[in-house]
């Protein structure tokens, strides 16, 4: 039913009954509301619900009472937060709670369940295999709460501010089908820039870091290791492609010309085309140089210029569903390197 969706969620089992919360909607009419089962019958206190619901919630539940006891949807949501953050510490600013009581909640929620769901490691948290199977049907859950609870079509998709340096904004745009999703449930604005922008005061919502962030009230999820080699054509002329930018290659390629400059560019894309038609030698991250099949790679890696990639976002932002699901497709596309 494309215009009539209801998500029933279990939130615990009383000495009243069972009480559920009802979110949907029919048509254009959005509705939430709380309902319980008693033994005098079905009883509802909601807020502009469809006629349809008594009979629906008496067909279209999917946990038994006994599997439910004790179990509220929030303690689900927070052990989707810890599932998908693999830690306490950050799973904790996403539900807002302290590390600390999450631990004490996940505990509870394996006595509740009678199964283990993590095996708690000195890094942080790993799921066993009861937890992957429960990680995998929440997401369902969470993914229907999503979808009911989105903008109506016809609506403005959600914009994200992604701003990253030029090469890697290159290898996300490769895969910009996967980053907004089929259908498209994001708008994107891509900032492509080789100077750090500021999450605190929103230049940009998702920003990809040469470093662990140091602000206070930023959250960093670091992603793959990133290398950098020399490159040029075949014969090229002995000399470098200098590009005017503050970046870490474009200074050791400063350092170590003594007087080679043969070419100087005001961008770094700019410096791999000239590299393309034989106009000097070019630092490259070797995702990207790699890539070009015209190119040589000349010598070894230069290990100074070798550094870990960090996803960066605001801690009051990271919980939003668009940047949420921002941030997991580009975690799926840098975070076992480019290319």
């Amino acid at each position: 039913m494309r215009n009539q969706e209801i998500l029933l969620l279990p939130l615990e089992l009383s000495a009243t009954g069972l009480r559920w919360q009802a979110i949907g909607h029919v048509g254009q009419v959005q509705f939430h509301g709380i309902s319980s089962d008693q033994d005098a019958g079905v009883h509802s206190k909601v807020d502009n619900y469809p006629p349809m619901w008594n009979d629906m919630k008496r067909k279209d539940r999917f946990m038994d009472e006994q599997t439910l006891s004790g179990v509220r949807w929030d303690d689900l949501s927070a052990f989707l937060a810890v599932a998908r953050t693999g830690g306490l510490s950050a799973a904790a600013r996403i539900a807002g709670s302290s590390p600390p009581t999450l631990g004490r909640r996940m505990r509870a929620l394996e006595r509740t369940m009678g199964r283990e769901l993590f095996v708690r490691r000195s890094h942080g948290y790993d799921l066993t295999d009861a937890g992957r199977v429960l990680l995998g049907e929440v997401e369902n859950i969470a993914g229907k709460i999503d979808r009911i609870t989105a903008r109506q079509t016809g609506e403005t998709i959600p914009l994200v501010k992604l701003s990253a340096g030029t090469w890697t904004t290159l290898a996300i745009v490769k895969r910009l089908h996967d980053l907004v999703g089929d259908p498209q449930d994001v708008r994107v604005r891509f900032i492509a820039a080789e100077d750090i922008l500021n999450i605190s005061r929103r230049e940009a919502v998702i920003g990809i870091r040469n470093r662990q962030p140091a602000e206070a009230g930023l959250a960093g999820r670091k992603l793959a290791r990133v290398d950098f080699a020399p490159y040029a054509m075949p014969g090229t002329a002995d000399g470098w492609i200098k590009v005017h930018a503050d970046t870490p290659s474009a200074r050791w390629v400063t350092a170590i010309a003594d007087g080679r400059i043969l070419q100087e560019v005001s961008h770094p894309r700019l410096a791999l085309d000239m590299a393309l038609i034989g106009a000097g030698r070019v630092v490259l991250p070797t995702f990207i140089g790699d890539a070009q099949a015209e190119l040589e790679r000349l010598g070894n890696l230069i290990p100074e210029l070798s550094h870990d990639q960090w996803l960066v976002t605001h801690d009051d932002d990271r919980s939003l569903p668009e940047v949420r699901r921002t941030i997991d497709r580009v975690v799926r596309i840098l975070g076992r390197g480019v290319g």
